[in-house]
This record gives C-alpha cells, sequence and structure tokens, in this order.
C-alpha cells in the first residue's frame, strides 16, 4: 500500500508516539493513500514523504463514515482509545469535528444529528499506525520538497463545507 505524510520534515523512521493523543484515531503515525491530497495539504516548504506499507502480519481496523466510526473519533477526541490495532484506516473527520462534539457533549444533538452534519462533504482516507510493528512494516521511499502552498484549494472546500454544515445544522434544530 502506497502511503504519504506531509511534514517540514524527512521523516525515513517514524515515530508512532509523536503527536496529540486526542486525534481521530488515536496516538499514532498517520498516512493517507490519497497523493493529490497530501500535496493540497501541504504548506509552504512542506516535505510529502512516501512510503509502501506491508500489511502482513498486522491487524487492520478499516471504517466507513456510519456511527462507530463517529463513536470511534468522539471517544478518542475524548481521550479514550479503547481499540486494539496495528493499523487503523477510515475517514478523516473534517474541521468542524470540534464543533460538532461540542454540541454533542452539551446535549443539543443525538450521535445521529451529528453523524448527518459529519457526512457532509468530501471524504478522504487516513491510515494511522498504531503499534512499533506496524512501524516497521512501513518502508520509506523517497520525500519531494514542496516550494508553494497547496491550501487554496482545501480553503474552498472547507468554506463549501461550512456553508452545508450550517444548513444542515439548521434543519436538525427546527
Amino acid at each position: 500500500m502506497l502511503l504519504y505524510h506531509t511534514s517540514d520534515i524527512e521523516i525515513r523512521r517514524p515515530d508512532i508516539h509523536f503527536g496529540r493523543k486526542n486525534a481521530d484515531f488515536g496516538w499514532g503515525f498517520y498516512l493517507s493513500p490519497d497523493r493529490e491530497f497530501t500535496y493540497r495539504w501541504a504548506r509552504e516548504n512542506a516535505v510529502v514523504n512516501e512510503y509502501e506499507l506491508d500489511l502482513s502480519g498486522l491487524e487492520v481496523r478499516g471504517f466507513s463514515r456510519d456511527i462507530d466510526w463517529f463513536m470511534y473519533i468522539f471517544n478518542n477526541r475524548r481521550g479514550c482509545d479503547s481499540l486494539s490495532a496495528d493499523v487503523i484506516k477510515g475517514p478523516i473527520a473534517n474541521d468542524t469535528i470540534f464543533d460538532t462534539l461540542g454540541i454533542i457533549s452539551s446535549g443539543f444533538l443525538k450521535p445521529e444529528d451529528a453523524l448527518a452534519l459529519l457526512m457532509i462533504g468530501p471524504e478522504y482516507t487516513q491510515v494511522a499506525l498504531k503499534t512499533q510493528r506496524a512501524a516497521d512494516n512501513l518502508r520509506w521511499l523517497g520525500s519531494e520538497r514542496i516550494s508553494r502552498a497547496g491550501g487554496e484549494q482545501l480553503k474552498s472546500e472547507q468554506e463549501s463545507y461550512r456553508e452545508a454544515f450550517l444548513a444542515e445544522l439548521e434543519r436538525i434544530v427546527e
């Protein structure tokens, strides 16, 4: 499986314990199989690292945009990673996940309504390496420094998404 990771440095040997503990899939090293998305995510002077992951012998858990995915992310964002797997693959929660989680935590929305909000917008995939065993199966293939920022198209998508999110939220609360 070919995967990509955007950073400000070349990363030949990733550290699965670096980064936020309360990310979508908990602590881990995050990659994407979507090369185009990775380049669009890149800031100016970013480094896009390319890898090959051998899944042989690894326990892999996959999610789709459904209630199980939502609840797993909801729990991880609260620091409660309860899933044991070497690799977790699934959709990236959009930027309004914080808003959605805040709304659901306050009791304002049911999980089903929050999930409806998260179904809006494009779906991008992330792969989280959760164990050292998974990191050991990752082979660095090379990297490319990006001199231009790729975020303009992403900003436009996010603005469209936020508009659709607000419209859906208004529909839900009526």
